[in-house]
């Protein structure tokens, strides 16, 4: 999914650029394009967390920790409970949106903090100014965060901006990295490292390359664990997707590159992508894959259109003795979509069936994926800027005014009594006598086999957020 208006426009005048024509994004489509939409329209102000000067000029601040911290551990429940926020540039609507985390009983927040805009123009020269506001009021709120972390500045990679990859020189994104955790040490609990690698638009619109990726997590994993070793390091949640070749790879076979590459010991948690599309919570790959209703028509690679997918992935860690780590469901929701044009249409659901089937998901998660569930962030409370022409303001359980739907109002009510956080050997030992759940032996097959990139390519699953809430 795409990133919202407002954002982009707060983005880009605090960084004094023009706003972009290649910026300008259309409603998501199923090819591997990169498309930007437009950011925040509210202007920005000065922010209050810290003394720094008024945007847009950025503040060449040194990576110190952040005033007044107060640490809270970053233990995670199973399943824990945590919802997409938008945050920057929400100088209005920051109290109302935390408010309602806090009224619906979650615990867990998600949200983005983009490198572009943290050290924009110079190596070393950030501006702290919107990233310290966000973390106080979250701070201020008794909430925990999961910070997803990537986008590069221009001045890495000049060649491609705006287009989203990983940086030329791993060691720039390191230090940011390294500024962050330092700076948020004890207050940022979690750290995403990048989003939907697994997609060619979300890695500079070239083949995504799972090796590339765990050098990347060698260098985060590092930095982050050397500036605050109790912070979460997860993998950047991964596409459902049918396409392979050179515009996407398919989730599982990411994967498995993961562990051929030896990204085992480089990330504390698995990020998995988990949008239900047409399927109730509790319907298992094997049963999408023999309904045409439920697998848009692609027979056994139509497996992935349902919540439960995450098992499929759940295995390759398994099979790749890998049992111990948790996974964190870092998007999933299902969509109202009732435009008939758009490419989420064909697997919407009414906004009641949205409610009761994330509800139902949270339940399905308690009684089956313990212990090896950990946080499951919902998409989203709406971002302030989107209208009906937005496809995230259909997956949203808000409205942008801050009025609620039927699905905020059932997970208001759902009872949170996940599970306490497993020891070290729970998970393993569960995994021992519980399968993880309906996995097909194809997910487990040849644990440390890279994966394959066939020369054709099918298309990219149309539905799934792939340009999701991550990306505001």
């Amino acid at each position: 999914m795409r990133r919202s208006r407002r954002h982009f426009l707060l983005a880009t005048a605090a960084l004094a650029l023009p706003v972009l024509a290649a910026c300008g994004g259309s409603a998501p489509a199923p090819t591997p394009a990169v498309t930007q939409a437009p950011q925040p329209t509210t202007p920005p102000a000065a922010p209050t967390a810290t003394a720094v000067p008024a945007p847009p000029t950025p503040t060449p601040v040194p990576p110190t920790p952040s005033p007044t911290p107060k640490p809270r551990g970053s233990a995670m429940t199973t399943p824990d409970y945590s919802v997409h926020v938008f945050l920057w540039g929400g100088f209005e609507t920051t109290q109302r949106d935390l408010g309602l985390v806090k009224e619906m009983g979650f615990t867990w927040v998600k949200q983005m903090f983009e490198w572009r805009y943290i050290e924009p123009h110079v190596k070393g020269t950030f501006d702290w100014g919107e990233p310290d506001r966000i973390v106080d009021a979250i701070d201020k709120a008794n909430l925990k965060v999961i910070a997803r972390i990537g986008d590069q500045p221009k001045w890495v990679r000049p060649e491609i901006w705006p287009t989203v990859g990983p940086p030329t020189k791993l060691a720039d994104f390191g230090d940011f990295v390294t500024a962050m955790a330092t700076r948020y040490k004890g207050r940022i609990q979690a750290y995403q490292i990048w989003n939907e690698p697994n997609l060619a638009r979300e890695w500079g619109n070239q083949p995504p390359n799972p090796a590339q990726f765990v050098e990347m997590l060698k260098v985060a994993y590092a930095a982050v664990k050397k500036a605050d070793p109790d912070a979460l390091v997860i993998t950047g949640g991964l596409s459902p997707t049918t396409a392979t070749g050179s515009i996407a790879m398919p989730d599982v076979d990411f994967v498995k590159g993961i562990y051929a590459a030896g990204g085992k010991d480089y990330f504390d948690m698995l990020g998995v992508h988990a949008a239900g599309y047409k399927a109730p919570p509790e319907l298992s790959p094997d049963e999408i894959a023999k309904d045409p209703k439920y697998n848009h028509g692609e027979g056994a690679k139509g497996r992935i259109y349902g919540f439960r997918h995450a098992e499929d992935v759940r295995q390759v860690m398994v099979a790749n003795g890998d049992a111990d780590k948790r996974v964190a469901i870092l998007e999933f929701g299902w969509t109202s979509d009732p435009r008939p044009t758009s490419p989420y249409n064909w697997h919407a659901v009414t906004e009641q069936e949205k409610a009761d089937y994330l509800a139902r998901a949270f339940d399905f998660a308690k009684k089956n994926w313990q212990p090896w569930i950990g946080a499951m962030n919902v998409i989203y409370i709406a971002d302030p800027a989107w209208t009906k022409d937005d496809e995230q303001y259909y997956w949203a359980i808000t409205n942008p005014d801050g009025s609620t739907r039927p699905a905020f109002q059932a997970l208001r009510s759902m009872k949170k009594d996940g599970g306490a956080p497993p020891t070290p050997g729970a998970v393993a030992a569960a995994a021992a006598t519980k399968p993880a759940g309906a996995a097909s032996p194809a997910a487990a097959a040849s644990p440390a086999a890279a994966p394959t990139q066939p020369a054709t390519t099918t298309k990219l699953a149309p539905t799934a957020p792939a340009k999701s809430a991550t990306k505001p």
